[in-house]
């Protein structure tokens, strides 16, 4: 069978192989670039909606999967074990699932930036304080993407765009979060946002970098929470083959080996007794987030954006 997956490769290939060893089916992946994540794959399935190659797409965020569930791509699927997920991370019709959850969070330079004046809201990437002392990827690929959508539907579209213009006059814009985080480690920009695996990787490789879950306190927003996400596709060659995956992927056992392993994500299914090394999922205040009414904002937050970060080159 063939899945696409957003999800990096050293973080998804182990699980494959895996899935491979128990069923004596082979998976054969496709993955994307760091700097076009989600989105290459997303417009590829779209292309190949009437001559079909793939099987599952396993995102690693949520938007991209529900433009694909919009534009009638994706087939419904409803295993047993899909019960166990909290309602806010699936489909109610079974279109989609969402597992293993990443945390949009702050990455701080200990060296550069004293506790007592981190940043504590993802509001201070407009604070000109910081101005070019912080980083942010593009918001249009991605986590980021996901967030920025997040971001129009909770606010309205025009408080996002005043404060994403804000943003784009005060932040070093990259190619990606990997980006982000490295740029913070190194010591070439005091903070930045990014997402909780990327984040982890520069701690445990002992640079001097902690992580901030931004707008905890309870007049705040709460940390943006986004799972990775499922998609069988409607048109799947082989859809008794990728049912078995989706199983598989949202077993306890997968989301232990989420957890446990390099991208240290937070499992958000029956993974009883199992903790990510990041404490987010019971440690941090959760932003409350409808992901269906939230993609409904993309087309109107992708084509400011675009406009935006794509203009200001």
């Amino acid at each position: 069978m063939v899945v696409y997956t957003a999800l990096d490769r050293d973080f998804s290939e182990t699980i494959f192989d895996k899935f491979t060893e128990e069923t004596g089916i082979l998976v054969r992946a496709k993955y994307d670039t760091e700097s076009t994540k989600t989105v290459n794959l997303t417009n590829a399935l779209i292309e190949e909606a009437n001559r079909p190659r793939c099987d599952l797409f396993w995102n690693n965020e949520i938007l991209n999967t529900l433009r694909l569930h919009r534009r009638g791509l994706l087939a419904p699927f409803t295993p047993p074990i899909a019960a166990t997920y909290p309602q806010e991370y699936r489909s109610p019709n079974g279109f989609w699932h969402g597992f293993a959850a990443r945390a949009r969070v702050l990455i701080v330079n200990n060296e550069l930036v004293p506790v007592e004046e981190q940043p504590s809201s993802i509001l201070s990437l407009a604070d000109p304080k910081w101005k070019s002392r912080m980083g942010m990827a593009k918001p249009l690929f991605g986590t980021t993407a996901t967030h920025a959508a997040v971001l129009f539907h909770y606010w309205g579209a025009e408080r996002a765009k005043q404060f994403f213009a804000e943003v784009q006059a005060n932040v070093k814009v990259m190619a990606g979060n990997k980006r982000v985080a490295v740029a913070v480690s190194r010591g070439q920009l005091a903070w930045g946002i990014t997402d909780t695996d990327d984040a982890m990787i520069e701690i445990e490789a002992g640079h001097p970098v902690r992580i901030v879950f931004p707008d905890q306190d309870e007049d705040q927003m709460g940390t943006l929470f986004i799972p990775n996400s499922l998609g069988l596709l409607r048109s799947s060659p082989n859809p008794d083959a990728a049912k078995q995956l989706v199983c598989f992927l949202l077993s306890p056992e997968v989301e232990a080996l989420l957890a446990k392993g390099p991208s240290a994500q937070m499992p958000l299914g029956p993974a009883v007794g199992v903790a990510s090394r990041v404490p987010g999922m019971d440690a941090a205040r959760s932003m409350t987030v409808d992901f269906e009414e939230a993609a409904n904002s993309w087309n109107q937050a992708s084509e400011y954006l675009h406009e935006l970060f794509y203009t200001a080159e």
